[in-house]
């Protein structure tokens, strides 16, 4: 993995904490993910326009994430509301990268030296221990389900990104794709509450979209220059910006084993890159 993929990847960590911190610090967990992910989509069907179409072979993959992506936010919601962010973010983020190592190699053939796998462990090892303590049930049961989730859309995206010829031009039409689905559904479920909510925060909106589309954006150009496993576990050291964020604006304790958790993937980062 070069330094200009190493480095990309790691801005796109700090835009996707800074997004989940958006969403649990706003008044309801769901709207705010709903108003996020309409205000992603809109940016995204904005820009594609100026961009090539993806290739037909991507078309379902993108078909299929947008579908998953409801899980997707419904559990990110769930987790949210009963977890604080730095201790359910971890879980989320953490377990997705071991379901799509443990996958990757069956479905992309791609194989990880013995310092690549030891970096990779370290960081998931890391990770994990930020979610140490006692917490709410839910909060742990969702952010688990939500692991799977990732783990599912990470294959999928980087599959139809490869497929795509275009990985830029996928990811607007993702956006813009889920963009919609993810409108219909909190429609559906909370009716005229989610227009309400945009009309009020429709800046809060648009600025955590633009962080979202961006930091996909970047993971998925990276995961077409570099191993699928390698860059989904350095983009997870999101965590480590999420603790800082969760510290210093929603005043969450940093405990001593979390600062434990952020050497481990700090040292992994370093495996990784030697």
């Amino acid at each position: 993995m070069s330094w200009t993929v190493t480095l990309a990847v790691l801005g796109a960590a700090v835009l996707h904490a800074a997004w989940n911190a958006m969403v649990k610090s706003g008044a309801d967990a769901q709207l705010e993910g709903v108003a996020i992910a309409i205000g992603s989509g809109a940016l995204g069907l904005a820009l594609t326009p100026f961009l090539p179409l993806p290739a037909a072979a991507a078309w379902p993959w993108l078909a299929g994430s947008a579908a998953v992506h409801i899980l997707y936010f419904m559990f990110l919601a769930g987790a949210y509301r009963h977890g604080e962010l730095s201790y359910a973010y971890p879980i989320m983020r953490g377990g997705g990268p071991m379901i799509v190592a443990l996958l990757g190699f069956f479905l992309f053939a791609e194989t990880l030296s013995l310092q690549s796998t030891a970096g990779l462990l370290l960081i998931c090892i890391g990770i994990l221990a930020f979610a140490s303590g006692t917490h709410d049930r839910r909060a742990t049961w969702f952010a688990l389900a939500n692991a799977v989730v990732i783990a599912a859309y990470t294959l999928i995206d980087a599959q139809g990104a490869r497929a795509s010829g275009a990985p830029v031009s996928y990811t607007l039409w993702f956006f813009a794709l889920n963009g919609v689905v993810i409108a219909v559904w909190g429609l559906a479920l909370r009716g005229r509450e989610v227009p309400a909510h945009l009309r009020r925060h429709w800046r809060r909106a648009a600025l955590g979209g633009a962080c979202s589309l961006a930091a996909y954006a970047i993971a998925l150009w990276a995961m077409t220059r570099a191993p699928v496993a390698l860059v989904a576990v350095l983009r997870e050291t999101s965590v480590i910006f999420a603790a800082l964020i969760a510290v210093i604006f929603l005043k969450e304790k940093l405990t001593r084993s979390r600062l434990w958790a952020t050497s481990a993937v700090l040292a992994g980062l370093v495996a990784l890159r030697v």
